[in-house]
């Protein structure tokens, strides 16, 4: 279970991407994420040299529980008034008096907050701050790597009018890109250095969607920017948050779905863009979070493995950022 939550953090982007092992070829929400384990080791090994017995750590696990309690009930308030549009009244009405009593739990325990009831609150505090954190850092990570990348429709209608032509070679390039509308900092590096593009170009960005599952006739949709000859294709691929980011199998729902289909296993490379961070003046983050965010980044996995991709046939090209 603990596997499977973090592992739906990660797929909704309040935490870097974790290695992820399947245990099962049968329950595909069977799964180990091992840097998960080793934490929760190390953590229980602290409290058990710290509490040193059960009934130590009684009053901890007690505003643990009503600490969740009183959580769940605000936030099935939420669900009720926000998504299912209740009137306020009817869910202050219905709902009041379940809060009412999980509050006189927590009020209860609080007494006891000097002898072991600050643990669970501090735990909570410390994994709502990485998690803000990392959600935060990504999106001006995001922003800036966008302004590098540049609209990806510009960059094509470029390549369109250079002269002499851009010299193609064979073979069928993916660029793994974050979103649908920039350009993958690789390709925009491979045509400005070494000055060549695949006969295909396959331009793969991963959404994932708050849904367990998406289903296979749901998940790709397929754009050629603009000119259907050009053998550059735009593959938007949509996953749940309990799927798993497998790029050779979402090629070959793109390929069902209509990509080209001559574009052969062994012709395939793929090209990914990695970013080195480092703490600078841009606004948005005080410079202790910046920090933080960029020592999470560090529990990354490495996104060749992460994304199922054959390690010979992978290429990596690096840029930075200053935070």
């Amino acid at each position: 279970m603990r596997s499977r939550v973090a592992h739906q953090v990660v797929q909704l982007g309040y935490l870097p991407r974790l290695r992820v092992t399947h245990t099962s070829a049968r329950a595909v929400g069977q799964i180990d994420v091992p840097w998960i384990n080793w934490v929760l080791m190390e953590t229980v090994l602290v409290l058990v040299f710290t509490f040193k017995t059960s009934a130590a750590l009684a009053f901890a696990f007690g505003m643990a529980v009503t600490g969740t309690i009183t959580i769940t009930t605000l936030l099935f308030f939420y669900i009720v008034r926000q998504r299912w549009h209740q009137r306020l009244w009817l869910v202050l009405l219905g709902g009041g008096a379940f809060l009412a009593g999980d509050l006189l739990f927590l009020a209860a325990n609080l007494t006891k907050l000097t002898h072991g009831g600050w643990l669970p609150l501090l735990i909570g505090v410390t994994v709502f701050v990485v998690l803000t954190t990392w959600q935060r850092g990504r999106a001006l990570v995001t922003r800036q790597r966008e302004l590098a990348e540049g609209p990806l429709r510009g960059f094509v209608d470029q390549l369109h009018e250079r002269r002499p032509p851009l010299k193609r070679v064979d073979g069928t390039a993916v660029f793994l890109n974050r979103g649908k509308s920039t350009t993958p900092l690789a390709m925009r590096a491979n045509v400005e250095h070494n000055h060549i593009l695949h006969e295909h170009v396959v331009i793969l960005s991963i959404e994932t969607l708050p849904v367990p599952y998406v289903a296979a006739a749901d998940r790709i949709l397929l754009d050629d920017l603009g000119c259907t000859d050009d053998g550059i294709t735009q593959v938007s691929a949509r996953s749940g948050y309990m799927d798993t980011a497998d790029v050779p199998d979402v090629l070959r729902l793109a390929i069902d779905s209509g990509l080209e289909s001559d574009i052969a296993g062994e012709d395939i490379s793929y090209f990914l863009s990695t970013i080195e961070l480092r703490v600078g003046d841009a606004p948005g983050m005080t410079r202790w979070r910046k920090r933080l965010f960029i020592a999470t980044s560090r529990i990354t996995a490495d996104a060749a493995q992460y994304f199922h991709l054959p390690r010979e046939r992978t290429v990596i090209t690096g840029s930075r950022i200053n935070l």
